[in-house]
């Protein structure tokens, strides 16, 4: 059982996912157009598979990064290119292998043609993951996934980790260099965010002015302290980019990171805009911890209903409590703690 859930949480499973999708859907293919199903469903698999790696985030990273930073026009364009480069060279690898291993077709040239039929059918299926992909990036991974399963169609109760991550100085930075270099700056600094978010299996729910907040189901985000590395990950990641940003902005972004967790109850709301909205104590409570963790000047601050949920920091991580505070808006005073690096870390 142990070793399933490990395979399920990794990205392993994919490699193995993305193949059988695309031999089903040559399969399909194989219907509709009453071609030889092994033909079909081996070319199917050989094209599909990079473009799921590729959007999965498996391949071709720095490109995909770059494509997907794009204006949409420009996203659309350079991701068919993408598909239709991945379309001919898996249809060709797939008719390499089914003429030497399976004898089709005269010579391997013949094999590795495509037929305008099935050049139609790969185009018309790219354009469609294009759309589902950039609409799923626009709106976020986990609301697309929540808001096509119905998930909180009706108000839903769980327990939730919600950090609040706010970008120190960026009023400064704003007076120095104005509005607009600043949104660049912001934007950057969000875009850096998403990729510790995603190893961390989190989701950025939203963006306010300079602060992003990010959330996951509580078992996923206590698994292994995945929300505390998260943020310490990012912090990481910025001081590898160190030279970059000065390059670009004059300065390393610096942050300060809020975590609690709690019951909540989730829902979806709205008509003509949806939108995942959380109800309850624990989101006003984080947000609080936000303006604590100014006055006591720590970077990354944590409630002690996180802490004992994680249990067992990461080795290069330790607690310190800071003791207990009150809390507008609540009765009974909060205790919290400062996660730092250990002091054999620090560089």
């Amino acid at each position: 059982m142990d070793h399933w859930r490990k395979l399920l949480n990794s990205r392993a499973w994919f490699w193995l996912f993305a193949p059988a999708v695309g031999a089903m859907a040559g399969l399909v293919y194989s219907q509709i157009f009453n071609v030889e199903a092994l033909s079909a469903a081996m070319r199917g698999a050989f094209i599909a598979a990079p473009i799921l790696l590729y959007e999965r985030g498996n391949m071709l990273i720095r490109w995909r990064d770059i494509v997907r930073k794009a204006a949409t026009p420009v996203f659309v364009l350079a991701t068919i290119a993408t598909y239709i480069l991945m379309i001919l060279i898996g249809n060709a690898a797939a008719g390499t292998v089914l003429h030497h291993l399976f004898g089709h077709m005269r010579t391997a040239r013949e094999a590795m043609a495509l037929s305008e039929s099935g050049l139609a059918y790969a185009l018309s299926a790219s354009a469609l993951i294009t759309f589902i992909f950039r609409v799923r990036d626009l709106i976020g991974p986990s609301l697309f996934t929540s808001l096509l399963l119905g998930r909180y169609h009706r108000p839903t109760e769980e327990e939730r980790i919600f950090l609040f991550l706010d970008v120190a100085g960026s009023t400064h930075f704003a007076d120095r260099y104005g509005d607009l270099e600043t949104q660049a700056y912001l934007g950057q600094i969000f875009s850096a965010l998403s990729l510790p978010v995603r190893r961390s299996r989190g989701s950025i729910d939203d963006y306010i002015g300079d602060m992003a907040l990010v959330t996951w189901p509580l078992h996923r985000g206590v698994r292994e302290a995945a929300c505390l590395r998260c943020v310490f990950d990012f912090a990481a990641l910025l001081q590898q980019q160190a030279p970059t940003w000065q390059a670009r902005f004059g300065q390393v972004p610096e942050f300060r990171a809020v975590l609690h967790c709690g019951s909540v109850v989730t829902a979806e709301i709205g008509l003509e805009r949806h939108k995942i909205a959380y109800f309850g104590d624990v989101v006003n409570t984080t947000g609080r911890l936000e303006c604590l963790s100014k006055s006591l000047n720590e970077r990354v601050l944590v409630s002690a209903d996180l802490l004992s949920a994680v249990r067992a920091l990461p080795g290069h991580l330790e607690a310190a409590n800071l003791g207990f505070h009150a809390m507008r808006g609540r009765a009974e005073p909060l205790e919290v703690s400062a996660i730092r690096l250990r002091s054999d870390q620090l560089t």
